[in-house]
């Protein structure tokens, strides 16, 4: 299996996509145990697709651009300007908001990411931020996207790890939350620090507060129905999904009244290509992993730790110093297939719950979007202002540390990540 690895990170390295050097990785186990049927790498992969609970992932996926598309997105700006736009920091501090509110409409970091760095990333610099910080922020700010109801990063872990998809989506609410916080923190020493301005001096009076609600009222209902609806058990996860596209559908047609037939082409054109790149990684996974339980790989990796510590806390904050290295090289929803498998037997071994693994998993799993050398949304925001992967690097120590520190409170109180969860399913 040490030859699979190696051969992963070499084609990793070398800039082969994702998808095919997780598959290319696979077969060679099999080339490696010519014993081993040479159909299996074929019905491993078609056999992955088959899960009902992953039809929650292209529709949230539709659900996510149709939303995008219905100019929603210029609505929840102006909430955010309006929530944030006093603090130090100024559009910096609005971004940070903006990607909490965004998480219900997006799902995913680094769509997050980069059409942030579009919508806000010449402004801020045009207002004194050095560009090495606003790409920094514009990236960091996307790790709250995963975290708010539909977040794709949980319904993978959710539906691979068979954990409750529901309890996962309340249980991401308080850390996102806590993020924001840490972020928005680092993000006013350094304002403070470097003189940056408010993005707006004057007060803000009830009537502009009640209109900016009012604009961006369905986006923030969108997750609350998502959980409401699990709660109850109108829907199952699969059924929610679609009940999102509706929504979104509706909300395009009725209440914004900006989805027409060019923007739902759009949307829709978006939607296969994401769809696409995501259904083609899981189905390949399937080859690679197959070989890890065939050699006992999760196993070996819980008695290494098991090795260091019984301790579940020390065990978690282990399990994620790994991921967030692994995500240094790795994309983080390989790493969340991948890793799943092997890392939550270990943690409920130890008595963790799943819900609490999995959200704080998830979070080490998406920084590495965030780091170099290969991380998506980096480069994704570095792409659009130009900003040097140095600049952007130096500049980003201080979010990175803000957000080691508070996944670090989240491994050792589980109870910032299980309070929702346990108040609205128990």
């Amino acid at each position: 299996m040490l030859i699979v690895v190696l051969a992963f990170l070499v084609l990793m390295l070398i800039g082969m996509p994702v998808a095919f050097a997780i598959g290319i990785a696979g077969v060679l186990y099999f080339v490696q145990h010519p014993e081993l049927p040479a159909t299996i790498p074929i019905q491993q992969t078609i056999s992955q697709t088959q899960n009902f609970a992953l039809l929650a992932i292209p529709l949230f996926i539709m659900a996510g651009n149709l939303l995008n598309a219905s100019g929603i997105t210029a609505r929840l700006l102006d909430l955010a300007t309006v929530l944030a736009g006093r603090l130090k920091g100024g559009l910096a501090q609005v971004s940070l908001v903006l990607s909490l509110l965004m998480g219900g409409v997006s799902g995913s970091a680094i769509a997050d990411a980069a059409m942030q760095s579009r919508m806000l990333g010449r402004e801020m610099m045009a207002r004194g931020m050095s560009r090495g910080f606003t790409a920094a922020v514009l990236s960091f700010g996307s790790l709250l996207t995963p975290m708010i109801p539909p977040g794709l990063g949980l319904i993978i872990y959710g539906t691979i790890g068979q954990v409750s998809i529901g309890r996962l989506f309340a249980a991401g609410l308080l850390p996102a939350v806590l993020l924001w916080a840490a972020l928005a923190a680092a993000v006013w020493l350094t304002a403070r620090r470097r003189g940056y301005p408010p993005a707006r001096q004057h007060r803000v009076g009830r009537a502009e507060v009640l209109h900016a609600l009012r604009g961006g009222i369905w986006a923030l209902l969108f997750p609350v129905i998502l959980l409401l609806g699990l709660r109850f058990g109108i829907f199952t996860p699969s059924e929610i999904g679609a009940f999102a596209v509706l929504y979104a559908v509706l909300i395009g047609l009725l209440a914004y009244r900006k989805l027409n037939r060019g923007s739902f082409l759009e949307a829709m054109q978006s939607t296969l290509a994401d769809v696409g790149s995501v259904m083609f990684i899981i189905a390949l996974s399937a080859v690679f992993t197959y070989g890890m339980v065939l050699d006992r790989v999760p196993e070996l990796v819980s008695g290494a730790l098991l090795g260091v510590s019984e301790n579940l806390g020390v065990v978690m904050a282990l399990v994620v110093a790994l991921t967030v290295a692994g995500g240094f090289f790795i994309d983080a929803t390989v790493l969340i297939i991948m890793l799943t498998p092997i890392f939550l037997p270990l943690v409920q071994s130890l008595g963790g719950d799943p819900v609490h693994f999995g959200v704080v998993f998830v979070i080490a799993a998406t920084i590495g979007n965030f780091t170099p050398p290969v991380g998506a949304a980096m480069f994704a925001v570095c792409s659009v202002l130009k900003c040097p992967v140095g600049e952007y690097t130096r500049a980003s120590m201080p979010l990175l540390a803000a957000v080691v520190l508070a996944t670090l409170a989240l491994v050792f109180v589980p109870g910032l990540v299980l309070f929702a969860p346990d108040v609205l399913f128990n």
